[in-house]
């Protein structure tokens, strides 16, 4: 909270419990789990301030994650980068981004430095 050091304690500050059920889950989907947890809620007007301080995921939800089809070894390999982290970014096309300013767009970032650029 703004202006109010750690020890405070102000009438605002709440813990909150939230149970969701797994079937709301896409099984093996982390962009599905990310969205529905930690997506939106964080940019309602109304909350000043979050934090998310534990997430427990059971095991059966686990299980539902088959992993990457290929590791970052492979990864790397592709990339001909090792010895550091790799670095990307997501462009947002659909914002409207024409063809041939959307190339652009990841042209600059990967002249800049960037190893890979995502779509959303």
């Amino acid at each position: 909270v703004p202006g109010k050091d750690a020890s405070t304690r102000c009438y605002w500050h709440y813990f909150a419990y939230l149970v969701y059920d797994r079937d709301l889950f896409e099984g093996g989907s982390i962009a599905n789990l990310t969205a529905s947890i930690i997506g939106n809620v964080f940019g309602f007007k109304a909350i000043k301030a979050l934090r998310l301080e534990d997430m427990h995921i059971p095991v059966a939800y686990l299980k539902t994650f088959q992993g990457p089809a290929t590791g970052i070894v492979v990864e790397r390999e592709r990339l001909d980068k090792f010895g550091r982290p790799l670095l990307g970014a997501t462009t947002k096309p659909k914002l409207g981004l024409s063809g041939r300013n959307y190339g652009r767009v990841v042209y600059e970032a990967l002249k800049g430095g960037l190893d890979f650029v995502k779509d959303d």
